[in-house]
């Protein structure tokens, strides 16, 4: 009897175990699940403190002068933060956000010929005539997705999306590739191209649309599946005279993450430098955001939340979900510190657009994949 009865309790403890097992682990998976489904707090710190009276997005918090034309200053507008916040719009299925983004494109940054400036002041005023070719295809890609996700509205944005791909074609090449610009006021192009500027998503969707010439996406994926690395790193520009690739001494983390993610819809998968990322990330708990090229050590002891953004993108896209939230869990430890900007990026008073739209982006899309 005695022997039954501690049967019976050696079950009943089994199963306690069990059951608080259960629901510790639902809690958990509960807490995960609406922290990564809530509406990101950097979306509210964007709109209340980087946004100009006129909408267009500021480049930094805090003002300052610009001092050169080619150099971002204060609260100067990008059509690089454009491009991100319309494509974040799209991600998380926002038209309300993205109809006012398509207002400031059409009514700021593009020119009667049909260029994006590639800068504003911050009362919408453009100083520069030449336009950025990365900017443009994110912005040309974010138009293509809006008139292929909603109707309202999508002649129009088609239309949009057409001029300016007529205009890159005709005008921001060199050698029959597209390069880094065009100068609109002097007629010059370069004979680089940028390799973070080889977007092959906006590509493709503009060849599906018929804005490209035919093979035109697959010239731009053998490019990239035929460029060189140095056993983790790839080159930083391919010069479309000589046909010669270089690299920096000093590697930005934020240029490979962007090309590794255009990389990963081709069969050549970043496979070396995501393998270096997860051991760095492993090993010092954080990816520094250069390295010095030749010894792969870090070149600099800070972090940018971009890297983390774009870490997040690149694997979700290549199905990494564990890498995923681990990069998001401490990507999010550097939000909000300064708490008088909640849900902002935010160090020494100060913070770029794109340290926290690249991460508002990584969040984004991670959350679409945790929902499929």
């Amino acid at each position: 009897m005695k022997s039954i009865k501690r049967r019976r309790l050696t079950w009943l403890v089994a199963l306690s175990v069990i059951a608080v097992s259960i629901i510790a682990w639902s809690f958990l998976y509960m807490k995960e699940r609406f922290v990564m489904n809530a509406v990101s707090p950097t979306v509210a710190f964007v709109q209340n403190h980087m946004t100009n009276p006129n909408g267009t997005l500021a480049s930094y918090l805090q003002d300052a002068a610009s001092e050169q034309a080619d150099i971002v200053a204060g609260r100067e507008a990008l059509s690089e933060s454009l491009g991100l916040w319309m494509q974040y719009a799209v991600a998380k299925n926002d038209q309300a956000l993205f109809e006012q983004s398509y207002n400031l494109l059409t009514t700021y940054f593009l020119m009667p010929q049909k260029y994006i400036a590639w800068k504003l002041d911050k009362e919408g005023k453009s100083h520069v005539t030449t336009n950025a070719l990365g900017d443009d295809f994110r912005i040309i890609d974010a138009l293509l997705k809006a008139a292929d996700q909603w109707q309202q509205g999508r002649d129009a944005k088609l239309t949009t999306a057409a001029d300016i791909s007529r205009t890159l074609s005709q005008s921001v090449q060199n050698e029959g590739y597209f390069v880094d610009f065009h100068d609109f006021a002097g007629g010059y192009s370069p004979d680089t191209l940028s390799l973070v500027y080889v977007d092959l998503p906006a590509l493709e969707q503009m060849e599906e649309h018929e804005m490209l010439q035919p093979r035109t996406y697959a010239k731009y994926e053998n490019l990239l599946q035929n460029m060189p690395d140095d056993g983790v790193f790839y080159p930083k520009t391919f010069n479309v005279v000589t046909q010669e690739y270089t690299y920096d001494d000093k590697v930005n983390l934020i240029d490979q993450l962007i090309v590794a993610n255009h990389l990963a819809q081709t069969s050549r998968k970043p496979d070396k430098l995501i393998s270096f990322l997860k051991k760095e990330f492993k090993d010092r708990h954080q990816l520094p955001g250069q390295y010095v090229r030749t010894n792969r050590a870090p070149a600099v002891n800070y972090e940018s939340p971009s890297v983390y953004g774009l870490a997040i993108l690149l694997a979700v896209r290549t199905g990494d979900p564990k890498w995923a939230k681990q990069l998001y869990n401490h990507m999010i430890t550097m939000r909000g510190q300064d708490t008088t900007y909640p849900g902002g990026y935010v160090f020494d008073g100060n913070t770029h657009m794109f340290d926290n739209l690249f991460p508002l982006l990584g969040e984004t899309e991670l959350q679409n994949f945790l929902k499929k």
